[in-house]
């Protein structure tokens, strides 16, 4: 089964403080910023367009988030199973387990078939109650985005949302 893993996370802006030391010290402490497909993307920023217009600041895609969206999405693949419990495991289990310290966290999947759009799977969730509101929790200020495709065409989305834990 052929799974696509490298999926979405936008690209993260760094706060950088003035000390001593030269430009390459400061870059080489730098976390690695997360690349995401177009699909990925574009979910991301779908998601955030809902949220603006709801009066919403946007949320900020977080490398370790997305890392456990990913890893979900591609368990849901190989499991061909979508579900938010996988392997025993919840996705607070997954955060946690990642190293991400949340005080608040929570977790969309959605999943199309043959010609998906990124339009599509946030309209679906936008018209599910309890994704809705994930979605616009006011909160939420991380996300995570992660999508896999089976070999069959299904594609599958996860979005991890938090607040971190200061």
């Amino acid at each position: 089964m052929r799974q696509t893993t490298g999926l979405l996370c936008a690209a993260l802006a760094l706060v950088l403080t003035v000390r001593p030391g030269s430009a390459d010290d400061r870059e080489k402490k730098e976390p690695p910023k997360p690349e995401l497909t177009d699909g990925e993307k574009e979910v991301l920023a779908l998601t955030n367009k809902e949220r603006e217009k709801a009066g919403l600041p946007p949320l900020k895609a977080n490398p370790v988030l997305c890392k456990v969206a990913r890893a979900h999405s591609a368990n849901i693949v190989k499991q061909m199973k979508p579900d938010h419990v996988l392997d025993g495991k919840s996705f607070a289990d997954r955060i946690k387990d990642a190293g991400y310290r949340a005080r608040l966290s929570g977790e969309n999947i959605g999943f199309a078939r043959g010609n998906w759009t990124a339009q599509g799977i946030v309209n679906w969730w936008m018209g599910s109650k309890p994704h809705r509101e994930n979605i616009l929790n006011k909160e939420f200020t991380e996300i995570g985005v992660g999508g896999a495709q089976s070999d069959r065409g299904e594609v599958f989305f996860t979005l991890v949302f938090a607040v971190p834990a200061r």
